[in-house]
């Protein structure tokens, strides 16, 4: 009966670890992708929200972050010190 016991916290271990697992990689993929992600994700709240003139503004500017993006892949690795010189061109 004692084993039974001490075995109870172990699913919540686990589903603990899950969604921290899950969570961590919502925040690569969000740091990975920038404004591109966060345009859509700006998109998909204010449709929903009923601002469609805000909506496509946000539409636009994720298509302009993601060519932007897609014309900085061909330029080589990216690391912390070119994200950082990036920032501070801008």
């Amino acid at each position: 009966m004692r084993l039974l016991r001490n075995n109870r916290g172990q699913g919540m271990t686990e589903y603990i670890i899950i969604v921290a697992l899950v969570a961590i990689a919502a925040i690569a993929g969000f740091s990975y992708f920038g404004k591109t992600i966060r345009n859509q994700t700006a998109a998909m709240s204010e449709s929903v929200a009923g601002n469609q003139k805000e909506a496509v503004d946000a539409v636009k500017a994720a298509q302009t972050a993601a060519g932007v993006a897609k014309n900085e892949a061909g330029k080589g690795d990216r690391n912390l010190k070119t994200y950082v010189e990036g920032q501070s061109a801008k």
